[in-house]
């Protein structure tokens, strides 16, 4: 069975689906088209509106028959609350998605980072892709409640106390998005990619000096791909990682020609001014965090305007560029890292072995090349494959990947409290290790972790 990482992918098979999420949460689930909006509100399922045509709520369990969804239908969003209304996740159990197929075998589970303050989790979702159907793993908090977010699907819900209005909202990357409307046409602000009249560098700038970190620099490579974004986004009307056709910001970085070791980004709607912009950002602990990422050296953004609706579309990238030195040191600490968990399990260090490195990199080069996230290539080798073709004739080999975590910290961690993966780096009988890392592709970043013995 696949244990899902935030950010991972499978193709589901055919038939229906359960998809269970055991303790103490309500489950729901939002129906949407491509763009992200649901047809009514009748696409939303949850514990007052229990079934919808191909979905099907009962307690603690969804069941999904992708094959019998209304018309039109591209996307189930997975969506978790406290059963208790109002108490933050963190103070929860940990969530865990089990999915099992038509005979009641496991496909896949699935836990996200435990949440904090966040009283709604989008937890994964089921997406078409050309004929069949894949699993993606969120694991994206919101702090507004199931009303904020089924109101970012378009879902019209009435409540007996009226939340205050916030001014924008931000998401990642592979979040649904609000409302959209297909018919506008945006008016595109005039950022320049080298220059910043509209003093956003400098309020960023500031904020970080008060928090002691370093400046960074406008980079009109990253300016461009916001700009490209941000109209994206304007002429779809709502807020998403990807545009219309399929392409991530993360893409859009790589294309305008910035290879990146770390990168941050803030999607928002509502803010109207680069100070109103930065004043949320400072206000919100997400978006606080990733404006005063100490690592980060460069900065881009821009803006764009749906017409018709008067929304502004703001795309602000943050970046640290790729050079051999920072990619050694990062590989090095996950190293380090792994050792330090086996060390604690009173197993012997890994040593580097070049070669599992090689093919390591490679695995994760090529998984952002060819737009894939899995063991097996699409050309069918295995990690036995890849290693024998880098020249390594060992004879044991495994392999853990990830996407989307930000640092060498957060992948060693999520894989520690993956079973399968945690146990790779717990077997005794490993003896070397190579780590691969590339910035790109849906989610942004691809590691590799490579055993030997």
């Amino acid at each position: 069975m696949n244990e899902l990482v935030p950010g991972g992918n499978l193709p589901l098979p055919g038939g229906a689906l359960t998809l269970r999420v055991p303790g103490p949460f309500d489950v729901s689930a939002l129906i949407t088209d491509a763009s992200g909006k649901v047809g009514g509100d009748a696409d939303f399922v949850f514990y007052n509106q229990p079934m919808a045509p191909g979905a099907r709520l009962r307690d603690d369990t969804l069941t999904i028959d992708p094959a019998r969804l209304r018309a039109g239908a591209a996307r189930v969003t997975v969506v978790i609350s406290p059963a208790d209304p109002g108490t933050p996740l963190g103070r929860l159990p940990a969530p865990t998605l089990h999915v099992t197929n038509t005979g009641g075998q496991p496909v896949t589970r699935f836990t996200p980072p435990r949440p904090q303050r966040e009283t709604v989790l989008l937890l994964a979702e089921l997406y078409r892709r050309g004929t069949g159907w894949k699993l993606r793993a969120l694991g994206q908090g919101y702090a507004d409640g199931l009303a904020g977010i089924a109101r970012d699907f378009g879902v019209d819900l009435v409540e007996d106390a009226t939340p205050a209005p916030a001014p924008a909202a931000v998401r990642s990357a592979s979040a649904p998005a609000p409302r959209s409307t297909h018919s506008t046409r945006p008016r595109i602000s005039s950022t320049s990619p080298t220059t910043d009249p509209t003093g956003f560098l400098a309020l960023a700038n500031s904020a970080r000096a008060n928090a002691g970190s370093p400046p960074v620099a406008l980079d009109p490579r990253l300016t461009s791909a916001a700009q490209a974004h941000a109209s994206g986004m304007a002429a779809a009307g709502h807020l998403s990682t990807e545009s219309r056709d399929g392409t991530s910001v993360y893409q859009r970085v790589t294309q305008a020609g910035y290879a990146y070791l770390t990168i941050g980004e803030h999607l928002v709607s509502g803010p109207r001014t680069p100070a109103e912009f930065v004043d949320y950002c400072l206000r919100t602990e997400k978006a606080h965090q990733t404006l005063l990422e100490r690592d980060f050296t460069h900065a881009g953004i821009a803006q764009a305007v749906n017409s018709r609706s008067g929304d502004v579309y703001w795309t602000a990238l943050w970046a640290t560029p790729l050079t051999p030195g920072n990619l050694a040191r990062t590989a090095a600490e996950v190293v380090e890292l792994t050792n330090a968990e086996r060390a604690r399990a009173g197993l012997p260090v890994l040593a580097v072995d070049p070669l599992l490195a090689a093919a390591a990199q490679a695995h994760s080069t090529d998984m952002v090349a060819r737009a894939f996230y899995s063991h097996t290539s699409p050309d069918g080798s295995q990690p036995w494959d890849r290693a024998a073709a880098a020249g390594s004739r060992r004879r044991t080999i495994g392999e853990n990947i990830a996407c989307g975590q930000r640092s060498a910290a957060e992948v060693v961690e999520g894989w520690m409290n993956s079973p399968g993966h945690r146990a790779n780096i717990l077997k005794p009988d490993f003896t070397h290790i190579g780590i691969g890392f590339a910035g790109g592709g849906q989610n942004g970043t691809y590691w590799t972790q490579l055993f030997g013995a």
